[in-house]
C-alpha cells in the first residue's frame, strides 16, 4: 500500500548544536503535504477505512487533523466532510474547501462540533476520523520513527532522545510505538506541553487522567483538555520526561527557528523546539536529541509578528 504521507528529511541544527555542545537533529514533519505530521496517522486510518469500504470521511477539526483528513480524502477520491466550530476563521474554512473537502460549521465549541460529527457517522459507510485517539493513527504516526531510525542508521549515527510536543497524545503514542518496534525502547522521550494546555503533565502528577477545566494557551492545536488514555498508559512503561514551557518560550523558539532555518512553524511546534532553544535541564544528559518539528497550519507571518509583540520578544 502506497502511503499518503511523504518521507521527510532529518537535518542537523548547526547553530543550536554549536551552542549546546551536542548534535541537535530535526525531523522536518512540517514538509508533509498537509503541513504537519498528522497525515501519517490520519492518512493510514483513512486508507484502511477505504479498504473496508468507506464512502465518506467525517472529521471534527478545523486544525491540523482536519487538513490531514481533507488531503487524505482527496488523494483517495473519497468524499470528506470537515466540521468546524463557529470560531474557525473563514480563511481556514476556505483553505480546507480548496483541498476538496466540504466544510460544515457546527457549534460554538469543539465538543458541540464533535457531537454533530458523531451524528453524521451513524449513516452506513460514513467513518469518523478523530484528531488523535485511534490505534490506526498511532500506527501511522509511528512511521516517523521507522523512517528516522533508518535514516540515522544510513548516516552512521543514532539519536539518544526524542523531543516532541503533546496535545491529545497521538504523536506521543506514535513515537513510543515506533521506538519499541525499532528496538529503541531504551530511548527516552521528552514530552512538551505549554502552560494552560498541559493535560499529560497533570495526569502524570495525579497518577490518573485529568480533564482540564479550560485551555489557556495560544498553542491552540495542543488544546486537548484530556490526553488520550493510551498516551498516559505509555508513561507507566517507558521513560517519558514531561516538560512544560510558557507560551512566550514557544513563540520565541518559533522566531528563532524562522531566523535560523528559514522555516515558519506554529507555537504548538515551537514548544518542542523551546526545549533546545532554552537549553532546558532535561536535555543535559543527551548528546544527540531528535526534535520532531511537527509543523502546523496555524501560523503565518502576521500571526508571528502579533505574538512577538504580545510577549515583547
Amino acid at each position: 500500500m502506497t502511503t499518503l504521507h511523504s518521507a521527510t528529511p532529518i537535518l542537523r541544527h548547526d547553530a543550536l548544536s554549536a551552542a549546546l555542545g551536542k548534535d541537535v537533529l530535526l525531523k522536518l514533519e512540517n514538509l508533509q503535504p498537509s503541513g504537519s505530521f498528522k497525515l501519517r496517522g490520519i492518512g493510514l486510518m483513512c486508507q484502511r477505512a477505504a479498504q473496508r469500504g468507506a464512502v465518506h470521511f467525517v472529521c471534527p477539526s478545523g486544525g491540523n487533523a482536519g487538513f490531514a483528513a481533507a488531503v487524505a480524502g482527496s488523494r483517495l477520491g473519497i468524499r470528506t466532510t470537515i466540521l468546524v466550530p463557529q470560531t474557525t476563521p473563514e480563511s481556514v474554512r476556505q483553505r480546507i474547501r480548496d483541498i476538496g473537502a466540504q466544510v460544515i460549521v457546527a457549534g460554538d465549541v469543539w465538543d458541540e462540533t464533535n457531537h454533530e460529527a458523531l451524528r453524521l457517522c451513524e449513516a452506513p459507510g460514513v467513518i469518523y476520523i478523530p484528531p488523535f485517539d485511534h490505534p490506526d493513527i498511532w500506527d501511522g504516526n509511528a512511521t516517523l520513527v521507522d523512517e528516522a531510525a533508518a535514516q540515522c542508521r544510513q548516516a552512521g549515527h543514532d539519536f539518544d532522545a526524542v523531543i516532541c510536543s503533546v496535545g491529545g497524545g497521538g504523536l506521543l503514542c506514535g513515537v513510543l510505538e515506533g521506538l519499541h518496534r525499532n528496538g529503541l525502547a531504551h530511548v527516552p522521550v521528552v514530552a512538551v506541553e505549554t502552560e494552560g494546555a498541559a493535560s499529560l503533565n497533570a495526569a502524570m502528577n495525579a497518577g490518573a487522567l485529568v480533564t482540564l477545566p479550560a485551555i489557556r494557551s495560544i498553542a491552540s492545536t495542543l488544546g486537548a483538555k484530556r490526553v488520550a488514555s493510551a498516551a498516559f498508559d505509555w508513561t507507566r512503561r517507558h521513560p517519558v520526561h514531561s516538560v512544560i514551557v510558557s507560551d512566550a518560550q514557544a513563540v520565541d523558539a518559533c522566531l528563532g527557528f524562522a531566523d535560523d532555518m528559514r522555516i515558519v512553524v506554529e507555537p504548538a511546534c515551537g514548544a518542542a523546539l523551546a526545549v533546545a532553544y532554552e537549553n532546558l535541564e532535561v536535555i543535559a544528559p543527551f548528546r544527540r536529541p531528535l526534535v520532531v518539528v511537527c509543523g502546523g497550519i496555524g501560523v503565518d507571518l502576521a500571526k508571528l509578528a502579533s505574538w512577538k509583540n504580545q510577549f515583547n520578544l
